[in-house]
């Protein structure tokens, strides 16, 4: 049992992980920057320790000043969150250096999944399927282009250190290529410091369902069923549920067969997710692994009745996993909240939260930060709040977070919440016929 686990994130994420820690009688330790001090994960830790100004770089991001408040307040394990730090293997390094127990898999295990090329390799020996592609990084233009022919048009340039839809551009013919292969080495030398290219396949009309997966220390790998998340705007997902309604009994079987392979492939210690692509005769194709907590991760809690922070907790024990692959047994959705203008093309709305109404009832949650007063900053990710429904069907948790949204009152800022409103009621949604491209056809209308 660990005796004090330092968070290394922010927001409603670090609350999150300290609400189990505290049920498992583990005291925590909050970081924060300036900007976050009046923060709730600040709040309701058991210490806290500011490791510098607002820019991540020089907290969420620094390392040393991490390491230091994680030496000074004793923590004997470092729980990442997601995003920052969550995927980098170096930092895991360093804990295992200080003796400070990383919870999450092992450095090898995130830098095998955490190159897009590696990560493919290594799931086509596992036997994985895997969208037609280039072996590897392209070393020039010219076969670049050859090898986009030889798949055949369109084909999707990616950036191999790439995420969140950074260095990615679809190319629809030959005439075109050039353009879009300067312009996505241009975004990933910027964004990542690595300009390195490979190509794939466009997959048209694709959905995104990634499976929820957990391994332990002692090899066994299992799986927690999907969540379907193609509701998204430029890569960025907007809305989560599961089960998908594009599933079957025979594709799940499938999908959650390759996911434990893959998980398998790398020995993965701690709870992760393989994504994939779908297209529209249910041939999937493995996208990536996300080697952390994600941020969807309430959709499986509440369709499988499982704390999945406790159970990273216990894996990084050194537990043992039951063995168990689980099924849902709800419906549940996931709404982000984020401080965002849908009416002026999804504009960042940092402020002042000057009042703040959350959803309740019989199968509503809400994880959130936030709070009448609080002052949302310019300098993080936008999500304040996740709305999560939970329902015996679809059709009815569609019902209930509408219930819900309307109930979410948000003052003082703007929010995602009237985009929430407008999508639970058109009928191609609820019908479950959308695809990772719905929103580009997606029609606000107006502010009533």
């Amino acid at each position: 049992m660990f005796n004090k686990v330092l968070i290394a994130n922010r927001g409603e994420i670090a609350l999150r992980v300290m609400r189990t820690c505290r049920e498992m009688g583990i005291k925590t330790v909050a970081v924060f920057s300036t900007a976050d001090a009046e923060s709730l994960h600040v709040r309701f830790a058991d210490e806290a320790v500011c490791i510098g100004p607002p820019p991540s770089k020089d907290s969420y991001l620094n390392i040393p000043r991490i390491m230091a408040a994680a030496e000074i307040t004793n923590a004997d394990a470092i729980h990442p969150g997601y995003g920052f730090l969550a995927e980098n293997a170096d930092f895991a390094e360093i804990c295992g250096e200080y003796d400070i127990k990383f919870i999450g898999p092992t450095p090898s295990q995130i830098r095998s999944m955490g190159d897009k090329i590696t990560a493919k390799t290594t799931m086509i020996a596992a036997g994985v399927p895997v969208v037609p592609g280039s072996g590897g990084l392209l070393t020039d233009l010219k076969e670049g282009k050859n090898t986009a022919k030889e798949i055949g048009y369109p084909v999707i340039l990616k950036a191999t250190a790439g995420g969140g839809g950074k260095g990615m551009r679809v190319v629809w013919e030959e005439s075109n290529f050039e353009k879009q292969w300067e312009m996505a080495r241009n975004e990933a030398r910027a964004s990542f410091g690595n300009d390195g290219i490979y190509v794939e396949k466009f997959i048209e009309e694709p959905r995104h369902i990634e499976f929820q997966i957990a391994g332990d220390q002692h090899g066994t790998v299992v799986h927690l069923s999907e969540r379907e998340c193609s509701i998204q705007r430029r890569h960025q997902k907007l809305v989560e549920e599961s089960p998908s309604p594009f599933m079957t009994d025979e594709l799940r079987k499938a999908m959650g067969e390759a996911a434990i392979l893959a998980g398998e492939a790398i020995h993965y210690e701690g709870v992760g997710t393989i994504e994939f692509l779908v297209d529209k005769y249910r041939n999937f194709y493995f996208m990536e692994m996300n080697t952390r907590i994600q941020v969807e991760h309430p959709v499986t809690e509440e369709v499988i009745d499982h704390d999945l922070i406790k159970e990273q907790l216990k894996i990084a024990m050194g537990e043992k996993i039951s063995g168990k692959n689980y099924l849902p047994m709800m419906h549940a959705m996931e709404c982000r909240i984020n401080a965002e203008d849908p009416f002026k093309d999804f504009r960042p709305s940092p402020g002042k939260i000057i009042s703040l109404h959350t959803a309740k009832g019989h199968g509503v949650r809400v994880d959130t930060h936030v709070y009448a007063g609080y002052v949302i900053p310019p300098y993080y990710d936008s999500m304040i709040a996740k709305l999560i429904c939970r329902a015996r069907t679809r059709e009815e948790c569609i019902t209930k977070m509408e219930r819900a949204l309307d109930e979410f009152i948000v003052e003082g800022v703007r929010t995602t919440i009237p985009f929430h409103k407008k999508l639970m009621k058109d009928e191609q949604f609820r019908a479950g016929n959308f695809h990772t491209g719905f929103l580009n056809d997606f029609d606000m209308g107006t502010e009533e």
